[in-house]
């Protein structure tokens, strides 16, 4: 290992079983591994152990303490040399005195550093590729360590070789970068040789061997970036005929018109073109700094039909800066210096069919000061002409893609419903932890971290992780289509449910404390949907069937450093997953066809058609003449042999 950590797994049943670490198992005098035992623990030294264990294989995971540091003038507890570690260790599995499994460790890790040094300007030469081998050990990889097989990196020390010395790299990625070819006659190969050799091979040195052309570099072309404007119109005879869902909206210019959102790693992206009937709602992160103003608005947009619309734009004033206002630092009120800016902006489109009607924006401006984090709102949403009061909409019935999922509670008054996962925010807690809404079509995964001290009742555990993973399912029903009405039952599905561990079941843990069996921290939905239909060349989908289910873990109280921590993470998660299926069963199978499988080849490992296969047509190996020869001749064998096994032929050939 050249690194910290390293992880291993152990198969089979880990129940009973003891795991230790050995430090430094290797003879002093002979050099030699000392017989192992099963005494020791699950520390030695700046290593510790940890062992994750799963139904029938256990995750064994190896760490390093101490840090990686290079030595300071009187510093101490670091690396005073750039090799900070180079020790030998062993992981036993052991149930009672009987190893049942050992692991060896080399571990050579080097001291975190920078280059400090002064930048050469000489450029590197590097040979040309078709004439002498670009590198003359290819699988040395890793700049300073050991490549494990790689026995031509010169990094290796020999006691390191030894461990892996009898299955090194072959080949030309192992080193054998100028490999004797089957035709030189030195080779000692008697593969692919021809039937002329030896009387005529090639007389050549290795440095004009034919394997210089796999390191021949080619040609390479830079791609062209593509604009970010498009055409509208590309002739007056092809019209702009309107948006589709999903369609960048365009402005007079011929350019996306853009409000910043975040990209998929969380990040807000100034320049992100709003999609026609894609609402969103983003926070994002400034400072007086790197605050730029966004699209003017004063921007014409193009309605769907060639036409441009003006933003019906009204400014406002915040007046409580400390929804807004993250953090501030402590400066005097002279160096303050504060700019006018924008707080947030909320954008609604009007629209019909395929166009847009109005566009409607309501600007917040506030005052933002140096040293100050503002968080930033931005709100796109689209609202029909026919309901534009944001009532609920009949005319697209099925799901779209990115739609949140309609749910329902029929037990309540007030069936509004919701299905949820977590949206962890600061140190990702899950008292902290805020809810997105499950979109239709996303397979998502969230979680959070609950913290469990060492003398936690199991039970009381138990009972508290459910109460976080149902808080985010308050609903009984999920809406088949998005416009499921809460006064028809039959528009819903009721939502299946897994019942997690019962916490009536009496389980025993020994006495020990910091463990807990079959705590359930992860939450499984699975959403089941089929394509039903289409709306104007839009398929819709509609949901067939909703379950939930619980994992279970074992929770193991993890000690840091000399075990002075009072309070362990547990991660608890909750992942949605979205199976199509087809809106109506397949055709069942008829007798014929069921027949017919049990001499299909491609479905069984005994092929009855294929018993006399080199007699037919399909087999290519050898002439249909000498096949259909063979094969005669062969009957004929079978035949003589059945004649005189017979007892009237001995008979005959007595007389």
């Amino acid at each position: 290992m050249s690194g910290p950590r390293v992880n291993s797994f152990f198969l089979g049943n880990s129940s009973g079983v003891n795991f230790s670490i050995i430090l430094s198992p290797r003879d002093e005098e002979t050099g030699k591994l000392q017989l192992a035992n099963c005494s020791g623990s699950k520390r030695a030294g700046d290593w510790n152990l940890d062992v994750t264990p799963g139904m029938s294989t256990s995750k064994v995971t190896v760490s390093l303490t101490r840090t990686l540091e290079l030595c300071l003038p009187n510093a101490t507890e670091c690396c005073p040399s750039p090799l900070c570690v180079v020790e030998t260790l062993q992981v036993l599995a052991c149930r009672g005195s009987v190893m049942l499994a050992q692991l060896l460790i080399q571990a050579e890790i080097f001291a975190n550093s920078s280059f400090s040094g002064n930048v050469s300007e000489s450029a590197t030469i590097i040979p040309n590729q078709a004439f002498k081998p670009l590198g003359s050990c290819p699988c040395n990889l890793t700049a300073g360590a050991c490549d494990i097989r790689c026995c031509c990196d010169l990094e290796c020390t020999p006691d390191l070789q030894q461990l892996f010395s009898g299955s090194c790299l072959t080949g030309v990625f192992g080193g054998d970068v100028n490999p004797p070819f089957d035709q030189l006659c030195s080779s000692q190969s008697m593969e692919y040789i021809p039937e002329w050799f030896p009387l005529l091979c090639v007389q050549s040195s290795l440095d004009n061997t034919p394997f210089l052309g796999y390191f021949y570099h080619g040609s390479v072309s830079t791609s062209k970036v593509p604009s970010f404007k498009i055409p509208l119109q590309t002739s007056p005879e092809k019209p702009f005929t309107g948006y589709r869902e999903g369609d960048p909206i365009i402005t007079e210019e011929d350019e996306y018109f853009t409000v910043p959102q975040q990209s998929t790693v969380g990040q807000c992206v100034g320049s992100a073109p709003v999609a026609y009937l894609h609402n969103f709602d983003v926070k994002c992160l400034t400072s007086l700094d790197s605050y730029k103003e966004g699209l003017p608005h004063d921007v014409r947009i193009n309605a769907g039909t060639a036409d441009f619309i003006q933003q019906n734009v009204v400014y406002r004033t915040i007046t409580d800066r400390g929804k807004f206002i993250t953090e501030s630092e402590g400066l005097s009120a002279a160096e303050v210096l504060c700019q006018n800016v924008t707080f947030a902006e909320h954008y609604k489109f009007i629209w019909k069919d395929a166009n847009i009607e109005q566009v409607n924006v309501t600007v917040f401006l506030g005052s933002l000061c140096d040293g100050e984090i503002l968080t930033q709102r931005f709100t796109v949403e689209f609202l029909s002409l026919k309901h534009p009061n944001g009532e609920e909409l009949f005319e697209n019935p099925g799901y779209q893609a990115g739609k949140p999922v309609r749910a329902a509670n029929m037990n309540n008054s007030d069936p509004l419903g919701s299905l949820n996962i977590w949206q962890p925010a600061g140190r990702g807690l899950c008292a902290s932890a805020a809810y997105r809404p499950v979109l239709f079509g996303v397979d998502s995964y969230s979680g959070c971290v609950l913290e469990v001290g060492i003398n936690e009742d199991c039970s009381f555990l138990r009972g508290n992780v459910t109460e976080k993973l149902n808080a985010l399912i308050q609903a009984t029903h999920i809406g088949k289509r998005d416009n499921s009405s809460y006064s028809d039952l039959n528009d819903w599905v009721e939502i299946i449910h897994l019942d997690p561990f019962n916490s009536d079941t009496n389980v025993s843990t020994g006495g020990l404390k910091g463990i807990c069996p079959d705590i359930p921290a992860n939450l499984n939905i699975r959403i089941i949907f089929a394509t039903v239909g289409a709306v104007q060349g839009i398929p819709q989908q509609q949901i067939l069937a909703v379950q939930i289910s619980y994992s279970t873990v074992l929770w193991q109280f993890q000690c840091g450093i000399g075990c002075k921590n009072t309070f362990s993470f547990l991660p608890i998660t909750a992942s949605v997953q979205f199976f199509e299926v087809p809106a109506q069963p397949p055709p069942p199978v008829t007798r014929y066809q069921k027949i017919y499988a049990e001499f299909d080849c491609n479905q069984n490992d005994v092929c009855w058609p294929q018993l006399l296969y080199p007699l037919t047509r399909f087999y290519t190996g050898e002439p249909y003449s000498q096949c259909l020869a063979k094969g005669l001749f062969l009957a004929f064998l079978v035949l003589l042999a059945a004649i005189m096994s017979n007892p009237w032929f001995s008979k005959l050939w007595k007389r």
